[in-house]
């Protein structure tokens, strides 16, 4: 339910073609409905206008499937689900129409593909291996409605790499700079643009990388401006953001 889905409601009661009392006994169910194993925030639309998102690690695939149902029947669209393994995507598709992303391991539900995208985020990795976190945070941007660039393998080993597309950075309203070993890309990529610069560091690297810590200590202590970071792999996080950034700049 959101802010739209209310209103209508509210309508219909006022066109005299609901009931208040049907009406109560919707709203009544809307803030959370409990099914034991999972309480699902059915307002999360009406306070940040986009669903609840399903984490799936951890959790059984009749567990998500269960709670994508309820949603489903709710009336929810663009439903994320993170963390999907393969093997419980497989059976999630044949409850509903899903959009599985074997890389990132993300699932996406009741795709709105008539949602319309704006504003410019790009999205850029160190190297290849940084991939999945990289695709996490685009798809996540692109679902809550944002246009992304995604620039993969541009990282300071190379760094003509990155500045052939200077361009396509100082064009965008938010980069996300998604990189492991050292972590360095981030500080490279605040120092060239003026939009806000959102580091994601990932457990890509060698063994002193120490599974990302290196990484994030490296991005927390950048010296460029305008950098702000997430957590290690967390590139949900990252794409959710930039998405709220560049809809309100």
């Amino acid at each position: 339910m959101n802010q739209k889905d209310i209103l209508e409601m509210l309508n219909k009661v006022k066109e005299g073609r609901v009931s208040p009392d049907e009406a109560l006994t919707h709203l009544r169910t809307a803030p959370f409905e409990d099914l034991g194993y999972a309480k699902i925030d059915n307002h999360r639309g009406v306070r940040q206008g986009v669903p609840e998102v399903i984490y799936g690690m951890g959790k059984t695939a009749g567990q998500i499937c269960g709670i994508v149902d309820r949603m489903l029947k709710n009336g929810a669209k663009d439903i994320l689900v993170t963390r999907l393994s393969s093997k419980a995507a497989a059976i999630l598709e044949k409850q509903c129409q899903l959009e599985y992303h074997p890389i990132p391991q993300l699932g996406i539900v009741n795709r709105d593909s008539e949602k319309e995208k704006t504003g410019d985020i790009v999205v850029a990795s160190g190297g290849t291996s940084d991939m999945a976190v990289c695709e996490e945070a685009a798809l996540t941007a692109e679902v809550l409605g944002n246009q992304v660039t995604r620039l993969y393998d541009v990282g300071v080993a190379g760094l003509h790499r990155l500045l052939s597309n200077l361009d396509v950075l100082t064009s965008a309203r938010v980069v996300i700079a998604v990189a492991g070993m050292e972590g360095a890309l981030a500080s490279v990529i605040g120092g060239l643009v003026s939009c806000p610069v959102i580091a994601v560091p990932t457990s890509v690297g060698y063994g002193a990388n120490l599974g990302g810590i290196a990484a994030l200590l490296s991005m927390l202590n950048s010296c460029a401006s305008g950098v702000s970071v997430v957590n290690i792999d967390n590139g949900f996080g990252a794409g959710f953001l930039a998405g709220r950034i560049n809809q309100v700049v």
